[in-house]
């Protein structure tokens, strides 16, 4: 990933939505080395910040509904979360929750594309997002897995402004050029139970070590360490939780 600080469409900001936060925690802190502070008022809910040394990198939350599946979300910076948020629903999204404000810090909405690949909108006011990108630790890449490319490559690009770096095998989104994720589109080699969904990926500096650690951790590797371009080396983790995420190899993308 290029961008290097929150930028008008482009990826700002992950949450994890876990059913065990302290466990959660516990994971990632040997896994990333993040530390962690809870929110101590009873509306912030539990809401957690990770960071690394003073940067914000992410966030762990409870769930917020019973019942809700552990997962990891991606934000996507605006300029104004109603706005966008209806122009999403005009274009056949659908509006899961929001947009509310987020005490001085921002205004946001959770939705789900027209494939029902779920996502947020973040309109920072106090917060603008994360404080680093593509070190080890922090978010390195954003990928969209869907069954229909076709669809996504209009949706996003109309209503974030995303500029495509086409490809047949592997579309690449990015802001004025500088990409940030990519469009895999599963096929009959991924479970039909798999829904369309967004995929962050947090870099590392050495990928399988950082794999080894998690399943030291008690997670499972859904995709063991891979090699998918030059210089490129990639791996796919479920937490104990449940919630799903990408390794990444921070490397000079130039």
């Amino acid at each position: 990933m290029k961008l290097t600080a929150p930028v008008p469409g482009g990826p700002c900001w992950i949450e994890l939505s876990t059913s065990d936060v302290p466990a959660a925690k516990s994971f990632y802190t040997a896994l990333f080395g993040w530390q962690t502070e809870t929110d101590p008022r009873e509306e912030a809910g539990g809401y957690t910040m990770a960071h690394l040394g003073d940067a914000r990198v992410a966030a762990l939350s409870p769930v917020y509904r019973p019942g809700q599946p552990p997962a990891w979300t991606v934000s996507f910076a605006v300029e104004d979360a109603d706005a966008t948020a209806r122009k999403a629903t005009a274009a056949g999204g659908s509006l899961l929750a929001g947009p509310m404000d987020v005490f001085e810090e921002g205004r946001f909405a959770v939705l789900a594309d027209p494939s029902g690949a779920v996502f947020s909108l973040w309109q920072g006011r106090a917060f603008a997002g994360a404080d680093l990108f593509n070190e080890p630790g922090t978010l390195g890449w954003t990928e969209l897995a869907t069954r229909e490319s076709a669809p996504a490559l209009a949706f996003y690009p109309d209503l974030l402004g995303w500029t495509v770096k086409a490809s047949e095998t592997y579309p690449q989104w990015g802001i004025d050029g500088e990409d940030f994720g990519g469009l895999l589109t599963m096929d009959e080699n991924i479970p039909a139970e798999v829904p369309p969904h967004w995929l962050p990926y947090i870099a590392v500096a050495d990928v399988d070590a950082a794999a080894a650690t998690a399943l030291g951790g008690g997670g499972d590797l859904l995709m063991p360490p891979t090699d998918i371009a030059s210089n490129r080396r990639i791996a796919v983790v479920r937490d104990p939780q449940g919630a799903v995420f990408g390794i990444y190899r921070a490397v000079d993308e130039g």
